[in-house]
């Protein structure tokens, strides 16, 4: 796994011409991230990740999430604390969690929490995709299908009946945004079944505030 960070506020004159194997390393982009970061790229799960922001400036919102009113319920406004221990966090910090994933650290996962028909309108860079429906015993999901996502995929272990979460995964789970309870029922669940909540991370804007920050998507 591999990361290129740019950083080029502050260093762009000064290496303007400076390539490496005949990549720029740097560039000037007129709309950032955050004042120390201009995008993000590395390699997660064996994918090219990047994360910048839509360099037009006149660009507006993805018709999908420029909807203020759904019906409630189902689609409620989620509260900022979903359960205790468990941390809501937004967009940096995501892409923060992303940087660790590209530069090695294979406890941390990036989850989609959507239906595969969101899911297939685009995703968040380094994510993977597990619907809510497949942790949720009233939606069909069996204990042993359940068993085997914390045991293949989150780092969980079956001793003797019981579940061991001392090597656990960190989580990062997310679906459309603050009205979606999908990401919630999705935590709900893992926190049903033991999962530490310390181990799990909520980015409670999801779909819905990363498109309006004009940040990177991708399609499966």
């Amino acid at each position: 796994m591999g990361i290129r960070f740019h950083n080029t506020r502050r260093l762009a004159a000064a290496i303007a011409g400076l390539t490496l194997s005949g990549t720029i390393v740097a560039e000037d982009l007129a709309v950032g991230i955050s004042p120390s970061m201009d995008k993000f790229e590395g390699t997660v799960n064996g994918e090219s990740v990047t994360i910048m922001r839509d360099q037009n400036q006149n660009n507006t919102v993805n018709p999908a999430f420029a909807k203020t009113s759904r019906k409630c319920p189902p689609f409620c406004i989620q509260p900022v604390n979903l359960a205790p221990s468990v941390e809501t966090i937004g967009e940096l910090e995501l892409i923060g969690y992303v940087e660790k994933m590209a530069a090695g650290d294979q406890d941390i996962l990036l989850i989609d929490s959507r239906t595969p028909d969101w899911v297939a309108r685009g995703t968040i860079p380094g994510a993977i995709n597990i619907p809510w429906t497949k942790l949720n015993p009233a939606k069909g999901a069996d204990p042993i299908s359940i068993g085997e996502i914390l045991t293949t995929q989150f780092g969980v272990h079956e001793l003797e009946g019981l579940w061991d979460y001392s090597d656990a995964k960190t989580l990062v789970m997310f679906c459309n945004g603050m009205w979606c309870g999908q990401s919630p029922n999705n935590i709900k669940s893992l926190l049903r079944f033991g999962y530490p909540a310390h181990k799990i991370k909520w980015y409670r804007g999801g779909m819905q505030d990363w498109e309006i920050l004009g940040l990177s998507t991708r399609k499966p």
